[in-house]
């Protein structure tokens, strides 16, 4: 199974979002997060998340790009437990026995976006909100194979 871990190319996520995702920590797209939203929510760095970020399922910050890896089970499993501990936690669920089916189809809705893209694919995420509440897209970043010719030196070092 694949998911998606957070990547960082630069250090603009630690000034765009109130709180930046760790590199390396997996990710969903976290729009849960966004369901009671209005447009009066979206300003500054709550904007930010809200238009373009994916949310680290371990720190719960937020992050621009995420790229495709294979996880474990037993990954699978601690991320569900988790996750299902999160909304207990933060969104008054009763209990993570009650919010495990909950975290299991947000981090399987994950596993599918994730699934059908090679290893070290990038994907970005944007919404906006509708009339219908929080509609998200994904973009698609497929990973470049460098020709050896590209990396190459070609010459002599007696010149």
């Amino acid at each position: 199974m694949n998911l998606a871990r957070a990547i960082h190319f630069d250090e603009s996520d630690q000034r765009v979002f109130h709180s930046p995702a760790r590199t390396g920590e997996w990710c969903i797209s976290g729009g849960f997060e966004f369901s009671n939203w209005s447009e009066a929510d979206l300003t500054g760095k709550a904007k930010q998340a809200f238009s373009n970020g994916w949310l680290g399922a371990e720190t719960f910050g937020r992050v621009s790009f995420v790229a495709v890896t294979q996880i474990e089970p037993a990954e699978h499993d601690a991320l569900v437990l988790g996750l299902a501990q999160h909304f207990v936690d933060l969104y008054g669920a009763p209990s993570v026995e009650a919010a495990r089916g909950v975290a299991a189809e947000e981090i399987a809705h994950m596993a599918e976006l994730c699934d059908e893209h090679a290893p070290n694919t990038l994907l970005t995420v944007s919404r906006e909100l509708t009339e219908a509440g929080v509609k998200e897209s994904f973009r698609v970043i497929e990973a470049q194979e460098a020709e050896l010719t590209m990396l190459a030196v070609h010459g002599s070092l007696d010149e």
